[in-house]
């Protein structure tokens, strides 16, 4: 497999490790956007979230939790984002789900965030059945 992720974990590819457990390894952002920018990743190999099995996706919340906990008390910041982006379109650029957690500072001048739209009359609910539908 030619998955940079997936090398990383196996120790082909060197990193900065943080965290290790039987299902995880979290390791420093080289390209980060904040120092202290981690990358959350599932050992076993799956193309996105959705792609991830129930308790892998469960214990993926403990660990999100202890290291926001983790990055919060160690570098004394105010805030972290956690981001994860499930397709091409959503801005995924690397086929083993991942996760971010960008340590915040005040006034740090990144911009992590959306335009916000609004909607057309009655669209807010068509979308909000569709969506209820499929689940």
């Amino acid at each position: 497999m030619d998955c940079i992720f997936c090398k990383i974990i196996n120790g082909s590819i060197p990193s900065a490790k943080v965290y290790e457990d039987g299902d995880f390894v979290a390791v420093m952002d080289i390209n980060p956007v904040s120092k202290g920018h981690l990358l959350v990743l599932p050992k076993k190999h799956y193309v996105n979230m959705m792609d991830m099995d129930e308790e892998i996706l469960k214990k993926t919340g403990i660990v999100l939790k202890k290291l926001c906990g983790a990055i919060t008390k160690a570098l004394g910041v105010s805030g972290v984002n956690l981001i994860q982006n499930n397709g091409i379109d959503a801005g995924q650029i690397i086929f083993h789900s991942h996760f971010h957690l960008i340590p915040r500072r005040p006034n740090d001048g990144i911009k992590i965030g959306m335009e916000h739209r609004k909607y057309e009359e009655g669209e807010m609910e068509e979308y909000a059945n569709k969506i209820k539908n499929a689940v």
